[in-house]
């Protein structure tokens, strides 16, 4: 059964559940504190800002969602699909995103993606469903699975915040890779997700105390 986290009670409670399983997690929770639920919205619109956002700065991600949203409203992949790319281009996105938007609208359009339908899929099959269309890669995949569809057991193992912080709260002497953290957190399932918010929380904290990490850029 899938885990959903709908709202900071549901992650309330996800998290009380993890700690549960694994008391390694209690220390992280007294320093991190309770995690606030990250939402977005869902759909086509969802995925779209997050592919807007894809390595770039908090405040230029925004300023370009903000002129595409913009431009088509209400925000449906058919208009998006038939825009020209000149005027997709005006608005701020580069070109590989205007080709991973436009693919996105057409694999939507032609019913052979149902973005609706994965958060009640496993997991890792729906990480692999999004990282399968072109332009999508894992960090994209997983914040659209967490923050968009409330997937409680997505895992964004190729997050850089994330792995700092299990490097530190777990006392590991290297940041594990993204396969490493796969395994790491095996015993999280079916909450990986609500894990996840716990790890970034305590990665604010490190912050806090020693300042920003080095090389914690996200990744798409």
């Amino acid at each position: 059964m899938t885990v959903h986290l709908n709202s900071q009670a549901d992650l309330d409670n996800a998290i009380h559940a993890l700690v549960g399983q694994d008391p390694r997690l209690q220390p992280i929770l007294e320093r991190a504190g309770m995690p606030a639920l990250r939402q977005r919205q869902p759909g086509f619109a969802g995925l779209a800002a997050i592919v807007c956002g894809q390595q770039l700065s908090t405040a230029s991600a925004a300023a370009i969602w903000g002129r595409v949203s913009a431009a088509f409203d209400p925000f449906h992949h058919d208009a998006l699909r038939r825009a020209r790319a000149d005027r997709l281009g005006r608005l701020g996105l580069s070109a590989a995103k205007i080709k991973t938007l436009k693919n996105l609208a057409r694999e939507l359009a032609a019913e052979r993606l149902n973005l609706e339908v994965l958060a009640e899929e496993d997991a890792d099959a729906a990480h692999a469903t999004l990282t399968r269309l072109h332009g999508i890669g894992p960090w994209t995949a997983d914040v659209y699975l967490l923050f968009c569809l409330g997937h409680g057991d997505a895992w964004p193992a190729g997050d850089l915040a994330v792995q700092e912080a299990v490097k530190t709260g777990l006392g590991l002497k290297t940041r594990p890779t993204a396969k490493q953290m796969a395994e790491l957190a095996e015993p999280w399932r079916p909450l990986r997700g609500a894990a996840a918010h716990l790890w970034w929380a305590y990665y604010k904290v490190l912050k806090r105390r020693d300042g920003v990490i080095a090389g914690t850029e996200k990744k798409v």
